[in-house]
């Protein structure tokens, strides 16, 4: 093997490292964190499957961004949906066969990378234009937006204008998988990819991009609204009554 394919193969294995354990302790951090009074953004449920409903609402749909901004809408949900796909469609380089769904997917996967571009271009123009969102933007928001518009860019070139090696690449990728290493395709466009996504994956868990996971623990959105018909106590809390008592 190449001292690029060894290089790559340790940056991988680092960003997977990096990208796992980070999550997961923010994850831990997330669900540590006291919720001591109930403040579900009304109208609120009033039972769990409506909060279930509601959270699904959200997470798919983006509601409450909906109902506030359609502009803002738009361009973030074509990017997260445009991102899904091209996400699924990446599956087909670690599974051997593939799977019926991301095989059904592999065309509209190609095309939803424009969509994600666009969006991120939307999101990242507002960042100028509005003066508002303009004050509060810092550095490394640009600087992730730019990250991102890198990948999507580096991906679409290898798919509408300089092609790589698929199978090459598909063989190194599920060698990564398996442990049994094959030497990946020295292609400008598919280094500067895979290098701009391992960055990605190393910083994505002290970055803003943490609203993925955070969105499930915010209490704004998980919460019942039943203030009236029952107590809440964070657990905490109860357990300082307990030892008072």
């Amino acid at each position: 093997m190449t001292s690029l394919t060894v290089f790559f193969i340790g940056l991988f294995y680092f960003a997977a490292l990096v990208f796992i354990g980070g999550v997961a302790y923010r994850i831990y951090e997330y669900s540590r964190t006291p919720a001591p009074l109930v403040i579900p953004t009304t109208p609120a449920p009033t039972t769990r499957s409506g909060v279930a409903m509601r959270m699904t609402r959200e997470v798919v749909f983006f509601e409450s961004l909906f109902k506030s901004n359609k502009w803002i809408w738009l361009f973030g949900w074509m990017f997260h949906m445009g991102l899904a796909l091209v996400l699924l469609r990446h599956a087909r380089y670690f599974q051997e066969p593939v799977g019926f769904l991301v095989e059904f997917i592999q065309p509209f996967g190609k095309y939803a990378s424009l969509a994600m571009v666009a969006g991120l271009a939307g999101l990242w123009a507002r960042r100028f234009l509005v003066d508002r969102v303009r004050y509060i933007s810092t550095p490394s928001d640009h600087l992730m937006l730019a990250l991102l518009i890198a990948i999507g860019m580096s991906g679409m070139m290898m798919t509408f204008v300089s092609h790589t090696d698929i199978v090459a690449l598909k063989a190194f990728a599920l060698g990564l998988v398996t442990f049994d290493w094959h030497p990946l395709p020295a292609d400008g466009p598919l280094l500067v990819h895979l290098f701009l996504v391992a960055l990605l994956m190393i910083i994505f868990p002290i970055s803003k991009l943490l609203h993925a996971p955070g969105i499930f623990f915010s209490p704004t959105r998980n919460q019942v609204d039943n203030p009236r018909e029952q107590r809440h106590i964070a657990p905490w809390a109860a357990a300082l009554e307990r030892d008072k008592n």
